[in-house]
């Protein structure tokens, strides 16, 4: 019988399989955080924080994670978040993500940053697809990436506001990891100790398009980027306003939502511009390094947002019983961002659908186990903070 686990029975065990088997670069480019990490740190402070205060003698035998989001039914309440590293994990990784997604019925959203375009990704893995945009300061250039992603059928926009600069993030200069990749004094002994990595990922794309680098770029963009830190090569702008935002709303014709809100006035705010949804982020603990945990932030938003719009949640989510904290507290659903790359390291489409898997069933378990039919239901009387 076929073992679908990969030796993989929580994420932590994905990602240390995932450790082992990327080049240091790689894996500390997408696992780690901003400055001294403590964001990161809190980030999983926070959840151990909340306590949880089960209900008994419920029947959950008919237990669902089946929600509606911005109008569309999914079978759980994650939704693959956008990383634009996940072409450098795995050969063209984002088809591997967005095929796992796809068979889990959750959304999956593709980064600005991918190494696999729009386009490709829509053709060769379809589902329910959202796009991340980063403005750049030449703003018809992004809105021409913008009208790509509806040409190709992406479901909703994803802005994100929260990297007006590229964070510092030192590892990268450390560790000599570039994009587009090129091989330097400092990463060459460390990519040839993972050969794996080394021929089944970075060699394919040298054998088929070159070195790996930002694929939905437009072409002037792309032959002006030279060779740049992982991170610090992503093109954005500290020049964005809310009518940047009214902006993009009166272009977009789908669902619409901003992502990196950390104040219950932005959420305010955003919703006058006329989105649709609010998520709730400090990128993962990866941009200030001093931010509040947003399971902290969470309520406040929620509060202020009412039935104006929807509210999402990610940053620091790591356990099915983390998602319970966020949906009890208000978010309507919660993104996952590197658990499912971790996945993708180890074993590509497979090990993206072990990470899904893996938060099935602890959601499941612990909606028994707290005596909660179905996430719907959950509410702050589930929680003893």
């Amino acid at each position: 019988m076929k073992d679908n686990t990969l030796g993989a029975y929580d994420i932590a065990d994905l990602r240390e399989l995932a450790r082992r088997r990327l080049p240091k670069g790689v894996f500390e480019f997408f696992d780690r955080g901003n400055g001294d990490e403590v964001a990161v740190a809190n980030n999983r402070a926070a959840f151990e924080r909340i306590k949880l205060n089960p209900h008994m003698l419920v029947d959950t035998s008919a237990r669902s994670q089946a929600i509606t989001l911005l109008g569309k039914a999914q079978k759980m309440p994650i939704v693959v978040a956008p990383t634009g590293s996940a072409g450098l994990a795995w050969y063209e990784g984002e088809i591997a993500l967005a095929r796992a997604a796809k068979a889990a019925g959750i959304p999956f959203t593709l980064a600005t940053g991918s190494m696999t375009s729009l386009e490709r990704v829509a053709a060769e893995a379809g589902g329910s697809l959202w796009f991340q945009v980063y403005m750049w300061p030449d703003r018809s250039l992004s809105h021409g990436l913008i009208e790509r992603a509806r040409a190709a059928g992406y479901e909703a926009l994803v802005v994100t506001v929260d990297t007006p600069v590229p964070p510092g993030r030192e590892y990268n200069l450390r560790n000599g990891m570039t994009v587009p990749f090129r091989f330097t004094r400092r990463n060459v002994t460390d990519v040839a100790m993972h050969p794996r990595w080394l021929a089944g990922v970075l060699a394919r794309y040298l054998l088929t398009t070159g070195m790996p680098r930002y694929q939905n770029y437009p072409t002037q963009m792309k032959a002006r980027i030279t060779a740049l830190p992982m991170g610090r090569s992503m093109m954005v702008t500290d020049s964005l306003t809310w009518d940047d935002l009214r902006e993009i709303r009166r272009r977009w014709p789908h669902a619409l939502m901003v992502k990196g809100i950390l104040r219950a006035e932005d959420a305010r705010l955003a919703a006058d511009c006329g989105v649709d949804g609010v998520i709730v982020s400090n990128h993962g603990g990866r941009a200030v390094d001093s931010a509040r945990a947003t399971i902290e932030i969470l309520p406040e938003v929620v509060a202020a947002a009412g039935s104006r719009v929807t509210v999402l949640v990610d940053s620091g989510f790591r356990r099915g019983e983390d998602v319970i904290k966020a949906l009890a507290l208000g978010a309507k659903a919660v993104l996952i961002g590197r658990a499912p790359l971790h996945g993708t390291a180890v074993a590509g489409e497979a090990g993206a659908a072990r990470a899904i898997e893996i938060y099935r069933d602890e959601i499941d378990r612990l909606m028994a186990l707290i005596g909660c039919p179905g996430v719907s239901a959950l509410d702050a009387s589930y929680l003893a903070r």
